[in-house]
Formats: C-alpha cells, structure tokens, sequence
C-alpha cells in the first residue's frame, strides 16, 4: 500500500517522461475537450456573474479564462471552474459520480500564469497529476461518509497537491496543503441540485478555489495535515493504474445521467426511421438518479442541463444535442416542450445495483399508427470501455469552440494543445485561453 509519504514523493518527483504514451495522450485530449466546453460555457449567464463576481472582489492581475479581466489565482481557479461546469459536457469519473479536470484545470491555468515559467511538458504532467489525485482522493471520500458529495469536496485536494508541485513546495507544506484542502473543501449536497437545479452545480469552482487557497496557506507556514483521504487503500496502484485513462467523454452537454436514455431513445429512432412528431407516448426504465433529473418543462439551462425528459426530447427532434440547443434562449422549442411533457419514467433494480459503474437504460415509444418500440438496454456512448476516437473529440471541440471564438482562434488553440509538450513554455497556450469570447 502507498503511503501519505509515498504519495507526497510521488507529487514532488513523477515526471513527464514517467508517465506511459497513451497517459500522455489521454492528457492533451482530456485538455483540449475541457476547453471546449470551457468556451461554450462562458456564453453562460451563470459564467458573465461569477466572472464579474471574481473580477470586483477577488481582483488580481491575472486573467481569467475567456474574459481577460485579472483576478487573484483564487478568482481565476473560481471563474474557469465554474465556467467549465456552467455547460455540463465536460468529462467524468463513474466510480466518483463526478469530475476532475473541470476544477484542475482553470486552477492549473491561473497559478501557472503566475509563475510565469511552467513549461508545456509540466503544463500536462500537472493535469495528469491533478486527475489522479482527484479520482482517488474521490474513491475515498465516497467510501468515508453516507452523502453523496459535488466534486468541489474531492478536486479541492487534488488542487492543493497539484499547485504544492508548482509552488515547489516541500512535502511537510505539501501535506498541510492538501490537510487545508481536505478540511475547508466544499462538501456540498449533489442531490440537491439533482432534485433543485440551480447555478450551484457540482461544486467545481469552489473546490479550485479552495485548493488554490490551500496550497498558498501552507507556503505561508499555515498548518492543517493530515489530510485523512491519503491514508486509505485507493492510492495502492498510484503510477501502475492511470484513473485519466478510466475517464468517460460526453457525445451531449447534459447530465451523464441522461445519457443511456438519449442513447435508447436515439437508438429506437435511427433502427425505425420515425419522426418525433409520430410519437405519442414515451418511457424510460433506468437507475434512480437518472429519475431523479425529473424536470420535465425546464425555463433554465440548468434545469435542461439537469434533466432526463428535455435532452431526450432534445435528442429526438434534432437527432443530436449541442450546446445551443440547452441555451436559455432556446428552451421554449414547442415539439421539445411536447415531448418532454410526456415522457414517464420508471426504475430498475438491475440498473440501480450496476450504478455508479455502468448506466443503463432501454426506452419504450409509442406512435401514433399504434406502434409499440421497445429498446434493448443501453449505456452512454464514449465511456471509458468504448472510447471516442480523437476525431470525434476534434469533432466535438470544434463544435463547441467556433460559435464561442471565431474558427481561428480555435484552430490556434487546437494546435497549441497538439503541440505543447514540444515548447518551452506553455504561455502561449494561455494567452489564447485569456482573450474574450467573441
């Protein structure tokens, strides 16, 4: 088993070259998908009030991601994380029942500007890092206490020890860092946004700030070790079995959650050729979180993020989902409002024990020539045991960043992503990242 010592001595010296090709691989698509969302997001209501949040009462000079305006570190961990999070595409973790770039990386790209001399190998080696401190520290925190708690609780610790790395600092501060992290960490009620979505979310920004915090503590002599998630068993495999590898994508920006069901009902549709407005009844049978996303006549973003009826109305009337199409302005679609209205929902107990690992569902239609079409049990595309290949990904990134950037700018983000383990420093990178959503 690896002990705390072990894990801090992994922190301070894994390296670039240590890690395995697809490790390395896995990264820089981790990245560039985490920055396409990033950029659909920023369009967000939510994202314009945390990033004018972040700018008046957490001022600094660096900027934050997709605005420009300067904030602390700890804005600027704040602003990107909830701006990732405001389009809920970005990737995730089953065993977790949540995400762990989304809250490293903004936290990642505020403190390296900071310092100013971080190279593009060691840019990615400390997303690499971020995302397997946070699976585990996730896996153990799930393990320790009954409630089901946003990702911020488990990312806030990752961040500490990642921006400890940065910071250089040494293993005793770096212990008390991620010990801060642990403790101040926002250990908030998921299901409560489940049941009532709001702009709350999964708690990701939050938890990169609260790292990056952390992690400044402990430089300046704050103690708060020990972090009691680094003395479990899940950190026995750490550098044998890489959890960046074990990460799902997202196809659509909604809840994983909703994602079987999209998968069944699209399946039935491209087998049978119907058009939406043919379908008279709808039923879902699924695991019961996936029930629990009950907003069937959504008014926000957030409710149609956090729903299983809209995207899958969503799915059946545009054969796809994108992020203009869970947009505030868009959400009064009326055949999506139809089809939304009448879906009914129903449980299953061999989709409730496989849960969190796999989600299933099997979707039932009914059309009105009398019709009855019944699914076989599905799972969302693009988990980890059926990836989506990089062009998908490319795909997906360009989709989401063109109508946000402009296509050049996205073109020069791609490239700088595809090449930054190649340059001296990662600033380049960076700077695209700061300049304003078009």
């Amino acid at each position: 088993m690896t002990t705390p010592n072990g894990i801090l001595d992994f922190i301070s010296e894994i390296t670039w070259d240590d890690l395995p090709p697809q490790v390395r691989l896995q990264s820089k698509l981790c990245l560039l998908d985490l920055i396409g969302v990033g950029a659909g997001g920023a369009s967000t209501k939510l994202s314009g009030i945390i990033r004018d949040y972040c700018a008046l009462d957490m001022s600094g000079a660096l900027p934050m991601m997709f605005d420009g305006r300067g904030a602390s570190a700890s804005g600027v961990a704040l602003a990107g994380g909830m701006t990732i999070d405001a389009l809920d595409g970005h990737d995730g973790f089953n065993p977790a029942k949540g995400h762990a770039g989304c809250g490293v990386l903004p936290a990642l790209y505020g403190l390296t500007q900071e310092l100013n001399d971080v190279t593009g190998k060691e840019f990615l080696l400390c997303l690499t890092l971020g995302y397997e401190l946070a699976c585990r520290t996730a896996l153990a925190q799930h393990a320790s206490v009954p409630d089901y708690h946003t990702s911020g609780a488990w990312v806030a610790v990752a961040v500490a020890g990642m921006a400890a790395r940065l910071m250089r600092l040494d293993p005793a501060q770096t212990a008390h860092a991620m010990g801060i992290a642990e403790y101040h960490g926002p250990r908030s009620q998921m299901m409560r946004c489940i049941d009532h979505p709001t702009m709350l979310k999964d708690g990701s920004g939050w938890g990169a700030m609260c790292g990056v915090a952390a992690a400044r503590l402990a430089a300046a002599g704050f103690t708060g070790a020990p972090a009691l998630t680094l003395g479990t068993d899940h950190w026995q495999d750490l550098a044998d079995r890489w959890l960046i590898c074990e990460q799902y994508f997202k196809p659509y920006p909604v809840c994983r959650w909703a994602q079987a069901p999209i998968a069944a009902v699209l399946d039935l549709q491209q087998r049978h050729g119907f058009a939406s407005q043919d379908i008279t009844g709808l039923h879902i049978v699924s695991f019961h979180e996936s029930v629990r996303l009950g907003a069937k006549r959504v008014k926000t973003t957030e409710e149609a993020q956090y729903s299983t009826s809209f995207p899958c109305a969503l799915a059946l009337v545009h054969g796809t989902i994108l992020p203009e199409h869970v947009a505030d302005a868009a959400l009064n679609h009326p055949e999506v409002q139809r089809l939304s209205s009448i879906l009914t929902m129903g449980e299953d107990a061999s989709a409730n024990s496989a849960f969190p690992n796999r989600r299933l569902a099997r979707a039932e239609i009914t059309l009105a020539s009398g019709g009855h079409l019944k699914s076989d049990w599905l799972e969302p595309e693009w988990d980890p045991t059926a990836p989506p290949s990089q062009k998908d990904l490319k795909r997906k990134f360009f989709s989401y960043a063109v109508p946000a950037l402009g296509r050049a700018r996205s073109q020069a983000i791609h490239h700088a992503v595809e090449t930054l383990d190649h340059g001296s420093n990662a600033q380049p990178l960076l700077d695209l990242l700061a300049q304003p959503i078009s």
